[in-house]
């Protein structure tokens, strides 16, 4: 599905999501992504079912210089195991789970106004 047409900015956009993979700023990419304002690196996540506190291990290391972490959980939301949600906590992550096509839209409104936010999305 096209989310926006891509505008000249310095910020990642993601224009595209389904058949396993995202367009972000106008490049291809199959499988999950954690995509931030200026980077986009694939995540070896598939769905939430065996998803470990490991996976968010690249997210964590942002957490001190992002406001959210919008996690895609593929064609539906899901709660995060209640021991992962805790832990990300204390590590000063906060995390919003939405299905992916609302992390991919709401990730472009936030970098849009400015605001410092990661989206780890699971590709569907």
């Amino acid at each position: 599905m096209k989310l926006t047409r891509h505008s000249a900015t310095d910020r990642k956009v993601i224009q595209r999501y389904g058949g396993g993979g995202f367009s972000v700023s106008n490049v291809k990419f199959q499988g999950s992504l954690i995509v931030t304002s200026s980077d986009v690196t694939p995540w070896n996540v598939t769905s939430l079912d065996a998803i470990s506190l490991a996976d968010f291990q690249p997210l964590i290391a942002l957490a001190k210089t992002i406001d959210v972490c919008l996690l895609g959980c593929g064609s539906q939301m899901q709660p995060l195991p209640p021991e992962i949600r805790i832990a990300l906590k204390d590590a000063g992550l906060t995390v919003d789970p939405m299905d992916t096509k609302a992390a991919c839209r709401t990730f472009n409104v936030l970098t849009g106004e400015g605001r410092a936010v990661v989206a780890a999305l699971i590709a569907i």
